[in-house]
């Protein structure tokens, strides 16, 4: 069975665009207003949103907002809005990825896909409470880390956002995302830190901190862990 694919999208050529790109390994569906996509996900079983923010009956923002209020389907933002801010708004109020026009076809396709197993994922660690994925593992039950079947020593901070990324694997976290989510919505904790406990976290888990596989830095915005 093939997976269902939402655009809203107004404009035209770029929402018929993106629907040929998908339509041949996917069901899509085509909304040009934030009242026809919203109308389209309450009706039916979407696995991955693709949303332009600047709509002409609702801003994409306040679309996000209201889908998060009863959903968790993976939204992908696809917008010519390349400020940092907007980047960083759209993600914190939970949209799963950000994508600038013009965009490669290619890596349109891709993020999709990133989306759908990021969906999937999530399903699996919230029925079992352990992650795995290549040679790292971690027990949520145990709070424990694996590397190859070795147990690694991390500290408690550094489980807590290791247990962040992984259960939002395929997601990009915000700085402040993850800051709010460790230290709490007062924390005196900043980026520099966040930056330090990162990179203890890459030297125990990563081959070669330097090209890491497993936790991504998305700069300037945040990090994910990569599938």
């Amino acid at each position: 069975m093939k997976n269902n694919i939402l655009i809203i999208e107004d404009d035209k050529s770029i929402n018929d665009l993106i629907s040929s790109l998908l339509k041949d390994e996917y069901t899509v569906y085509q909304a040009f207003t934030a009242k026809e996509g919203l109308s389209l996900v309450s009706s039916n079983t979407i696995d991955v949103i693709i949303l332009d923010l600047g709509l002409p009956d609702l801003d994409g923002i306040d679309v996000i907002i209201k889908i998060r209020k009863s959903m968790t389907t993976p939204i992908i933002v696809v917008s010519a809005r390349s400020f940092e801010s907007d980047i960083v708004k759209a993600l914190d109020l939970g949209a799963d990825d950000y994508l600038i026009k013009p965009f490669r076809n290619n890596e349109l396709k891709s993020r999709v896909k990133i989306a759908i197993r990021h969906s999937i994922s999530n399903n699996i660690i919230n029925s079992d409470m352990t992650f795995k994925y290549m040679n790292f593992k971690i027990d949520y039950d145990k709070a424990l880390v694996y590397v190859n079947n070795n147990l690694i020593p991390i500290t408690s901070n550094e489980y807590r956002i290791l247990a962040i990324l992984t259960k939002n694997a395929g997601k990009v976290l915000t700085y402040d995302y993850i800051l709010k989510a460790i230290w709490g919505p007062n924390a005196g904790e900043s980026n520099s830190s966040l930056r330090v406990h990162m990179a203890n976290i890459r030297r125990k888990i990563e081959v070669n901190p330097a090209d890491p596989q497993f936790i991504i830095t998305h700069v300037g915005i945040g990090y994910s862990f990569n599938l």
